[in-house]
């Protein structure tokens, strides 16, 4: 896909790497290891509004509408399609006007 991703395994993790840099869009796992995605993303949206997608095993209704409610973009359910994800970023880079080409994870097991 062309882009620079860096990894993070916890929320504390990835909210460290959101501090000291400016990332054009988040994606993040909603079951972390020490907290949820839709926490972190809403503490994310507190220091500065930053497009975010989640890639989760919770797919149900309830579970989508959190997600969007908390702040994300868009939510995709693991295995994930990536022909969607591709799809979901250039949504997000039309959006923003700019493609993006720094991403944060929160996914402790898996790589873009």
């Amino acid at each position: 896909m062309g882009h620079e991703a860096d990894i993070a395994g916890t929320s504390a993790a990835a909210l460290e790497l959101f501090r000291q840099h400016d990332y054009d869009l988040v994606l993040s796992d909603i079951g972390l290891p020490d907290g949820s995605g839709i926490d972190l993303i809403q503490k994310m949206n507190e220091i500065r509004d930053v497009p975010a997608i989640a890639l989760t095993g919770f797919g149900t209704e309830e579970d989508i509408l959190r997600s969007q409610r908390s702040g994300f973009f868009r939510h995709l359910t693991k295995p994930v399609n990536f022909q969607q994800l591709e799809e979901a970023i250039g949504r997000l880079s039309v959006f923003t006007w700019a493609k993006p080409k720094r991403m944060a994870t929160g996914m402790p097991h898996h790589r873009l």
